[in-house]
């Protein structure tokens, strides 16, 4: 077996080991700790500063913001480099929302803008979501966001009509520090600055999504975000995509994310006329894959890492999320949903490329077969290595985890 082929052992999640580069950056960034407080008044402070606008939107937000950070100061181990992160990561959440509420202030058509019935990959991580997102998005059907555009959806004011566009540059350097202080993350989730990215990043503008848990272990906030009525949020998203739509054009929207299986009433709700792609695979494998890449990118805020804490810890919100889906699925009918198995994929992708076509009323023209078929050859499964999992790793029990998740084997894999 050669190198690149050998499964990654991630023996260091415990006590990260980075390398000269990768303990290099964050040394650098360790040394803008002082100007980087975790509290929303500075925040605010510079994400007006740096844009100009004072305008941010709906004030509802600013709770929500209060208790994530207060949630982050809370972290054991948080380290300096840690909390640059986090900082960074809130601060384009502000501006995001700065930019927002200019645009609409400049352009209230904005709001009258129709949003086509979307098309919705709602799945678990590791059940097939990112690559069948990716294989339906290389035609020119659908509008898709790359990763640049989910981070920075909304240009700054004088950065409108520059080439190259800065947002993609930024995000060129960001994905260079991802790879150099976390060299394994590409094996479990691959990231490049023009990829096809979920709207969970969007979710955040609004300081109301699960990806917030998944960014860090913040029980805290958990426990609020899960008391809360998401309807708010989800319209949020909706008039972010009828922005991005009037900025970058788009016909109809291909969408994704995860948060999606536990929040299907309030997808309905919002998007009532959208079309659901439901993913399915054993949730224990999948659950053990997804725990890997959370205790592994922790290392970019925190040391010593919580594996077994953490490992435990998604292992009840997966059975929330999973229980979850057992009990709305069918708010979505059968004329706007479809349930996909990966194994079904994985040995048919055009396949099920074309009953996804065939759902949402799309044409699978020859042009679209010849976009998808290119994208598959290029995209070939495992290509980037993989790494290597167990239970003992992260203290958990497989017979326990699968019963637990028997209830969702059940209904969607038996």
């Amino acid at each position: 077996m050669t190198d690149a082929a050998r499964p990654v052992r991630l023996d260091d999640l415990t006590r990260p080991r980075f390398s000269a580069a990768g303990q290099q950056i964050l040394d650098m960034m360790a040394t803008m700790a002082a100007q980087c407080p975790l509290t929303a008044d500075a925040l605010h402070a510079q994400a007006s500063a740096e844009t100009g606008l004072h305008d941010f939107g709906p004030e509802d937000y600013r709770e929500r913001l209060e208790v994530f950070l207060a949630a982050l100061r809370e972290i054991d181990g948080l380290h300096d480099a840690g909390r640059v992160n986090f900082y960074g990561q809130l601060l384009q959440v502000l501006k995001n929302r700065l930019l927002l509420a200019d645009l609409l202030k400049r352009h209230p058509e904005i709001n009258h803008i129709e949003l086509r019935a979307p098309v919705v990959i709602a799945g678990l991580p590791r059940t097939g979501t990112t690559h069948l997102h990716n294989l339906l998005a290389a035609p020119p059907t659908f509008r898709t966001m790359p990763y640049w555009e989910s981070v920075e959806p909304f240009p700054m004011p004088n950065e409108v009509g520059s080439e190259p566009d800065p947002r993609r540059t930024r995000m060129d350097v960001a994905v260079g520090v991802i790879n150099t202080v976390m060299p394994h993350f590409a094996l479990m989730h691959e990231m490049t600055t023009d990829h096809v990215h979920e709207e969970i990043q969007l979710l955040a503008n609004d300081v109301s999504t699960m990806l917030l848990e998944t960014l860090a272990e913040v029980p805290r906030w958990r426990d609020y975000y899960q008391t809360h009525d998401q309807t708010p949020h989800y319209q949020y998203l909706a008039t972010q995509l009828r922005a991005m739509q009037y900025l970058r054009g788009g016909r109809r929207w291909l969408l994704k994310s995860p948060q999606h299986l536990e929040q299907v009433r309030v997808l309905d709700r919002v998007f009532g006329d959208g079309i659901v792609v439901f993913t399915h695979r054993d949730p224990v494998p999948v659950a053990l894959s997804m725990i890997a890449m959370i205790t592994y990118s922790a290392r970019m805020h925190r040391t010593p890492v919580p594996v077994r804490q953490i490992a435990a810890s998604w292992i009840d919100r997966l059975d929330q999320m999973l229980t979850a889906l057992v009990r709305d699925r069918d708010t979505i009918g059968p004329d706007r949903s479809i349930d996909i198995r990966f194994d079904e994929f994985m040995s048919d992708e055009i396949g099920v490329a074309q009953r996804v076509y065939a759902l949402a009323g799309e044409p699978f023209t020859d042009e679209t077969g010849k976009a998808v078929a290119e994208y598959l050859a290029g995209h070939r499964r495992g290509r980037l290595g993989s790494v290597k999992t167990s239970f003992a790793m992260f203290g958990l029990d497989e017979a326990a985890i699968r019963e637990r998740f028997a209830p969702y084997v059940q209904r969607f894999l038996d």
